[in-house]
């Protein structure tokens, strides 16, 4: 058994759970933020922090130099398997062009046309473009192939990353948009994907998605999907009022998924729906499995890149959080709404214009990121936590906020192994 000793470390953000205030849900207390510090990794997990005056001996040391240090971002929402380019759309819509859900379908269409070997050099050059950032733990979906072959080819692409540990988490988003060979057949769609597509897809992820919006799948449509999914051991994720008050938060919470991402539109009571799943208790377990029945709150995923680059009024995080809901920032990296997973600039964002505090706004980008995916070992840096650390090119953390838009990502180690 090696360890290694990490010193000079000016802020400690471990985010122990075990340190949590039950009456502060979306905060932190000041014994979850370690000052002059060191932690000790041990086979790649946390094995002990604390002052660095006390740190034990360690077989190898590293000298961080008055550096901050923070979880890795826990990313639970991306589109990293495509092929194609969408500046041409981004252009018109930043000219005034609304955003509808059909875009996808210019993105279907290079990704159908993209060889695997091609795929998978493109979505490992996205893992390290997040990695780079500070992201350490991943979810990245299925759903710009739609046809069974081109759907099972991206699980199958993202199942093999997760054996090798260059990614994390896998979804199935077949529904994702009823495709132009299905136009006016969505029914007929709809069935290929809770029947033949969701059978050859599920052995190779853990979650299955659907995106309840207008020009997309309608409320019934999308329980048909869920229902189908949670039948064969998946958990539940649900895209949700990203373009109005679609019914998709009410149906997350209904069916106890364990996100709902975008938030764009909500009214009172799909804040109360959300705010009263947070006393589900959470299942317990932190590495991936499967899910039955999915337990613990609906996390609101609120993903402001995207709201920025779509020019979307940006979801109420303040109000959901006030409320008591559970919260997660992520980057949706995708091609055609956020074509970028720089979460330090979503954390900057949620900090400068959504009104969260920076220890609400780090922590839904780690902590909550991990609830959204149902994970105990990842997005803390408590004992027994695998060692993913993000280590900042800055004394403290609020440098991600006072130094908006500045590379300050210095060191990403995971799983105890320095990776950029």
């Amino acid at each position: 058994m090696t360890s290694t000793l990490i010193s000079g470390i000016s802020e400690l953000w471990t985010l122990d759970p075990a340190l949590d205030d039950p009456a502060r849900p979306g905060g932190t207390t000041e014994e979850q933020v370690q000052r002059e510090a060191a932690l000790v990794i041990e086979d790649g997990r946390i094995a002990w922090t604390g002052p660095a005056t006390r740190a034990p001996a360690a077989d190898d040391t590293v000298d961080l130099d008055g550096r901050a240090v923070l979880p890795g971002w826990v990313d639970s929402h991306s589109h990293l398997v495509f092929d194609g380019d969408r500046a041409a759309e981004f252009e018109a819509r930043m000219a005034g062009q609304s955003y509808s859900a059909g875009g996808i379908s210019v993105t279907t269409d290079a990704t159908r046309s993209a060889s695997e070997e091609h795929l998978r050099e493109l979505v490992r050059g996205r893992i390290a473009e997040a990695v780079a950032g500070g992201t350490t733990t991943l979810e990245t979906k299925t759903g710009y192939g739609l046809t069974v072959e081109h759907e099972l080819q991206a699980a199958l692409l993202l199942s093999s990353l997760i054996a090798d540990g260059e990614l994390d988490e896998a979804t199935y988003l077949g529904a994702h948009l009823v495709p132009r060979e299905f136009t006016d057949r969505a029914e007929e769609y709809v069935d290929l994907v809770s029947g033949e597509m969701l059978a050859a897809v599920a052995p190779h992820v853990r979650w299955i998605d659907v995106f309840c919006e207008q020009g997309a799948f309608d409320p019934e449509q999308s329980e048909r999907v869920l229902r189908a999914g949670a039948a064969a051991s998946l958990g539940l994720r649900v895209h949700g009022n990203q373009l109005g008050r679609s019914g998709g938060v009410e149906l997350a919470a209904e069916l106890g998924a364990a996100s709902v991402d975008h938030v764009n539109h909500l009214g009172a009571s799909d804040i109360e729906a959300l705010a009263a799943t947070a006393a589900r208790p959470t299942a317990p377990g932190g590495a991936p499995g499967r899910l039955a029945v999915d337990a613990g709150p609906t996390v609101a995923t609120v993903l402001p890149a995207c709201d920025l680059s779509t020019r979307a009024p940006l979801a109420p995080a303040r109000e959901l959080l006030d409320a008591g809901a559970a919260i997660a920032i992520a980057s949706n990296c995708n091609p055609g709404t956020s074509f970028t997973s720089a979460m330090s600039f979503c954390v900057t964002t949620a900090v400068l214009q959504m009104h969260l505090s920076l220890a609400e706004a780090v922590r839904a980008a780690t902590r909550g990121g991990a609830l959204a995916l149902r994970r105990t070992d990842v997005g803390h840096l408590g004992i027994g936590a695998r060692a993913d650390l993000h280590v900042l090119d800055a004394p403290a953390a609020v440098h991600l906020a006072y130094r908006p838009g500045m590379p300050l990502t210095h060191q990403v180690w995971r799983s105890g192994r320095r990776r950029a």
